[in-house]
């Protein structure tokens, strides 16, 4: 993500790794949100662990705090499980937070972005060996934000996927729910066969803004963005 004008500056509190990019320096205000985040997902888990462990959609108590709540739905509405969104709902979460103390903000966790600008803005896309990594890219409108963008892959990274696809973008405005559509969509693709299906779903998820698939030289899209040159 092009980040002119802003300070950059990372957060990491165990697994969390956040490159956050902000108006001013706010590394210790985002690190305490991490921590509160965190702990609210943590101490859940403990009381409920299938939320950590399920594949499927499972539902929380009305109590619970919003960030499971966000997640819980987000998983709901893409047909996963709820820490598929995990990853989104910490990005939206402390973006939104760090909105208080800035004008502009983009938060990105593993792929997973919360951008808040007064500027348009483009982002490149990462998909690992195919050939058309690196040499695509969004523009990012700022009257369109806050938005989402999230990324899944099959062939990058670490995070759990049953596809192959070598990137899977996702843009909605509920940065939860595109973290876990881009799971679920990237669980369909195995093929360059399947990019068509795969859009066919995305695009019958409310909230859901966007989609770009990416496997090897084959390439889908559907929905409210733009390509830009690099």
């Amino acid at each position: 993500m092009a980040a002119e004008g802003l300070v950059p500056f990372e957060v990491r509190v165990q697994e969390t790794d956040l490159l956050i990019c902000a108006t001013d320096n706010l590394s210790a205000i985002a690190h305490e949100l991490v921590i509160y985040y965190r702990a609210l997902i943590e101490e859940f888990i403990e009381r409920f662990p299938v939320f950590k462990t399920s594949f499927v959609p499972i539902e929380v108590p009305g109590n619970a705090p919003d960030i499971i709540k966000s997640m819980a739905d987000a998983a709901k509405s893409a047909g996963v499980g709820p820490m598929a969104a995990v990853a989104g709902a910490i990005s939206e979460y402390v973006g939104r937070a760090l909105l208080e103390h800035a004008d502009e903000v983009i938060v990105e966790n593993g792929g997973d972005i919360f951008i808040k600008s007064n500027k348009d803005r483009k982002m490149g896309i990462y998909a690992g060996e195919s050939p058309l990594s690196n040499r695509l890219a969004v523009a990012v409108k700022a009257v369109d934000t806050p938005l989402g963008i999230c990324t899944s892959s099959g062939s990058v990274g670490h995070s759990t996927s049953f596809g192959k696809a070598d990137a899977i973008v996702i843009f909605s405005a509920d940065v939860a729910l595109a973290d876990a559509v881009a799971t679920r969509v990237g669980n369909m693709v195995r093929t360059k066969e399947d990019i068509g299906k795969a859009i066919d779903f995305a695009q019958t998820v409310p909230g859901v803004e966007g989609v770009i698939i990416v496997i090897g030289d084959g390439l889908g899209g559907w929905g409210k963005f733009e390509f830009v040159p690099i």
